[in-house]
């Protein structure tokens, strides 16, 4: 598919006019996705989060993430001077259709932006629904590389980084640890797809063999394919990309032979209670699984989402979701407007290189208003979106199982120039 592009003025412009038509906007009402929006008018957030189904783990960082930057958006006075009212929650619950049907109620719902989905198989099935209402969309947790050049009409962004990305980090941990043969097993779909091919590619650029690559369906109730074909080649490390059915089948490679040691695992398995779900009467079972995931090296941040949301158990993605909403509301204020159709044009410039570093929504805020261009430097890292709305530079958590339990090894720093 031809690449998409953010919007310049011309076609802000005929979005604009489409805008009033597809969202019901043409009364002029306050808060349209595609037609409403203007002065002393409240932006209104949507979140499209699991709050059931596979990746409901990852339910509790997504919308706290979101709240807590609106509650500080709010603390400096809002949106264009106006404070802006609790995010519109929507269940993805890791189903296609229902995904759609929240999709529909939050562009029901009149919202000026979505964050979300989690899931980059939920995104496939949601954001023709949204960008086609001329409504902005951007997860924080998206990673397959598929979602590059779906046709958006430039309205879907993503603060997540692809997995090419993920990919050479993961293989680069792996040279790191010595090992010179890889058996790598995969999620049927395009999550597990994307980030096996990036992880293939640079493996075998760097000398490495790959003995094993290995496709499952998720919805299986065993694993004994791929699981005897690792173990008919013997490999020195694994690299499984899965979600939470992922536990299945490290108990199958671990009763295999397999050790700890040689496992390697991506951001779908990155809970610190991965040992109950593979063997809930002996969790150190997982010790020495080592694993990547995109992450960000900011204790400051994680700190203040701590103070804010107490109980919060898992951070996974949460850095990534605050930048999501509020890089939307620089851009809403650099347009001086809240209609998506306005403000569009602004996403990619006010985390553009060329512009003022600054660090929070009241600093980019204050810059803008002086008549500043601006640089947001995100609580992930640097974002820089590229023209398909994609970051160009990422953060990764290396994270471990061992005799301590779950521990961040360090963080490593990857950018597509590399």
């Amino acid at each position: 598919m031809a690449s998409k592009k953010v919007l310049g003025l011309t076609a802000a412009t005929a979005a604009l006019v489409l805008g009033l038509t597809a969202c019901g906007g043409g009364d002029g009402g306050d808060n349209g996705g595609g037609g409403g929006g203007g002065d002393g008018d409240a932006f209104q957030f949507g979140i499209l989060y699991p709050q059931t189904g596979s990746l409901a783990f990852l339910g509790p960082p997504q919308i706290t993430a979101a709240e807590y930057a609106i509650e500080e958006i709010n603390g400096a006075g809002g949106i264009l001077g106006t404070e802006l009212p609790a995010i519109v929650e929507g269940d993805e619950a890791g189903d296609a259709a229902q995904a759609n049907e929240a999709a529909n109620a939050l562009v029901s719902d009149g919202v000026h932006a979505v964050i979300g989905a989690a899931a980059s198989g939920m995104t496939q099935a949601t954001y023709d629904t949204i960008t086609g209402s001329n409504i902005v969309q951007c997860s924080g947790s998206n990673t397959s590389p598929e979602l590059t050049n779906i046709e958006d009409g430039g309205y879907y962004f993503r603060t997540a980084p692809s997995d090419l990305l993920s990919g050479p980090v993961m293989a680069r941990k792996i040279i790191q640890d010595g090992h010179q043969s890889v058996a790598i097993v995969a999620r049927a779909d395009d999550y597990g797809s994307g980030y096996a091919g990036g992880l293939q590619e640079e493996l075998e650029a760097e000398g490495v063999e790959v003995v094993v690559s290995e496709t499952y369906d998720p919805d299986s109730t065993t694993f004994d394919s791929v699981v005897n074909a690792v173990g008919s080649e013997e490999p020195d490390a694994i690299a499984l990309i899965s979600f939470e059915e992922g536990a299945q089948v490290i108990a199958q490679l671990l009763e295999n032979d397999v050790s700890g040691d040689q496992l390697y695992i991506t951001d779908g398995l990155n809970s610190p209670e991965l040992g109950d779900s593979v063997d809930e009467s002996n969790p150190e079972i997982v010790n020495g699984i080592t694993g990547v995931a995109p992450g960000a090296d900011n204790p400051e941040f994680n700190d203040g989402l701590g103070s804010f949301a107490p109980d919060l158990e898992v951070y996974q993605f949460a850095p990534q979701v605050f930048d999501c909403v509020t890089v939307i509301a620089l851009a809403a204020e650099a347009a001086g407007s809240v209609d998506p159709a306005e403000y569009v044009s602004e996403m990619a410039g006010v985390s553009a290189p060329e512009g003022t570093e600054c660090g929070s929504f009241a600093e980019c805020r204050d810059l803008l208003a002086d008549g500043e261009e601006i640089n947001y430097q995100g609580v992930s890292g640097n974002i820089d979106f590229d023209d398909n709305g994609d970051p160009t530079s990422a953060t990764f958590q290396i994270f471990h199982f061992g005799d301590d339990g779950y521990e961040t090894l360090g963080f490593e720093e990857y950018s597509v120039n590399e």
